[in-house]
């Protein structure tokens, strides 16, 4: 059953959040959902009421909160942020099939939604994989319209809240129960006083010795089987002397200026998933696509030098420009697929952070009218040569076979989706909490003349910024 929706601003004027919380309820008490349903009785309503705030900590305001699920989401340019709290409606899956079957079921869920409301959420990298318990919490895909979400949009800060009016469930009984959670929301955005545990042990999965048979064991791939690239990861584990809220890492991340998408995913207490990701998958508004080609990975911190010396470390690297051609390559080739017009920048570009550089390219793509789904697009970038190899099939095999854990959420698709938009970074840099663990994910492509010990030292830095988080040296 497709759906309607109706925007309600309780007031154009700025308020604190007490003010504004206190407005909504308003708003929501003399809120007539009989005339509002009167039209529109084959299909569902969503109705969302906002309340311009004025500016705060969005991120340490979801700290504080003591709802679950929660979720947060920044852009990398840093103009668009959410932080949501509760369930006003879900697209969740967790079954078989592979990736694009998955896809193809998340494409008809979104099809049901109305256009403007955005779900926020990601997918398994690989869901024939076998899951550990660890990732239990996690879906096959998991999306959440929260019930109340912090927004900052256009340089705005507003608080909402979704109303889904279904025939199903009396439209008093979600009138309340969004009542009695904004009575629960927790206006304070104060985290000073939070601080992680103490940390027990760290340990690497695999470890050193273990990491260069298996990239041995990749290497070797290539001449045998004609392999030309596979990412291959490491989880590291942080053992903590109690259970804390996996927010403090989104809190203390210690690069704020870098450009980086955040995305954020507690189903659960003590249990979340999040990245540092400076990687987009695509972003879409409409048939307009935006992709980019992001691998090739340089430390300054190895090399002793700053951003000028980094690039051009990497813009002279043989291994480093062949391992970012392959991923700008597959992403034309599959984008000829589904697009019908291209333009694939010519310089490769190189994308600065506090400590690592990478070699980047960007794409704008015009789709194909059959091909405004977002689950053809998905099953098409998903995984690109960053994360996975090349050839895409042949690669996501050896992975399952070399890597002695799942990835789960990691290095999928991760952010957000209406019916005409959408934007999703790799969810890289990341880690899971879960409970008085950590498990951080971070990878290294592997191509002809690869060094393992290199790689290594690769995986090391990529989390170096998590760690530094925790104050631990690698």
């Amino acid at each position: 059953m497709s759906e309607y929706h109706n925007i309600i601003t309780s007031s154009e004027e700025t308020l604190s959040i007490q003010k504004a919380v206190s407005r909504l309820k308003e708003t929501l008490s003399v809120f007539d959902f009989k005339s509002a349903l009167s039209g529109h009785l084959d299909r569902n309503l969503l109705v969302t009421f906002s309340q311009p705030v004025q500016s705060l900590e969005i991120a340490g305001w979801l700290c504080r909160q003591a709802v679950y699920p929660k979720l947060f989401w920044m852009n990398r340019e840093k103009d668009f942020s959410v932080a949501g709290i509760g369930i006003a409606d879900t697209i969740t899956f967790d079954g078989s099939g592979n990736n694009d079957a998955c896809f193809k079921r998340f494409g008809v869920s979104v099809a049901d939604k109305t256009n403007g409301a955005r779900y926020f959420g990601g997918f398994h990298f690989n869901n024939q994989e076998q899951q550990n318990p660890i990732w239990e919490k996690f879906s096959s895909f998991s999306f959440v319209l929260p019930l109340i979400q912090l927004t900052f949009e256009h340089n705005i800060f507003s608080i909402s809240c979704h109303l889904l009016l279904e025939s199903s469930v009396a439209a008093e009984t979600k009138i309340s129960a969004i009542t009695a959670m904004l009575d629960r929301v927790i206006t304070d955005s104060d985290c000073s006083a939070m601080k992680l545990p103490e940390l027990l042990d760290l340990s690497y999965n695999p470890d050193e010795k273990n990491w260069i048979e298996q990239c041995q064991k990749a290497l070797q791939t290539f001449n045998s089987s004609g392999m030309e690239k596979i990412m291959l990861a490491r989880q590291t584990v942080l053992e903590f002397s109690s259970s804390f809220s996996p927010l403090l890492f989104l809190l203390q991340y210690p690069y704020p200026q870098n450009a980086i998408y955040r995305f954020y995913f507690e189903p659960a207490e003590h249990h979340a998933f999040f990245s540092f990701s400076p990687e987009r998958l695509y972003k879409r508004d409409d048939n307009m696509l935006l992709t980019e080609a992001l691998a090739g990975t340089c430390s300054k911190e190895t090399i002793q030098g700053g951003d000028l010396q980094a690039s051009e470390a990497l813009l002279n690297s043989e291994k480093d420009i062949r391992e970012h051609k392959f991923v700008k390559d597959m992403i034309y080739q599959e984008l000829l697929k589904i697009c019908s017009e291209i333009n694939m920048e010519k310089e490769v570009q190189v994308l600065q952070l506090n400590r690592l550089a990478h070699l980047y390219t960007r794409c704008a793509a015009k789709l194909k009218p059959e091909f405004l789904n977002d689950c053809e697009v998905l099953k098409l970038l998903h995984p690109t040569p960053a994360v996975g190899g090349v050839p895409k099939t042949e690669a996501m095999k050896h992975i399952v076979d070399l890597e002695p854990f799942s990835r789960g959420w990691y290095a999928a698709p991760v952010g957000w989706i209406s019916r005409d938009a959408a934007e999703f970074s790799v969810a890289i840099r990341s880690a899971l909490v879960n409970g008085r663990f950590a498990y951080l994910y971070s990878g290294a492509g592997l191509v002809q003349g690869s060094n393992p010990f290199s790689e290594w030292e690769e995986v090391d830095q990529k989390i170096g910024d998590i760690l530094a988080i925790t104050r631990q040296e690698v």
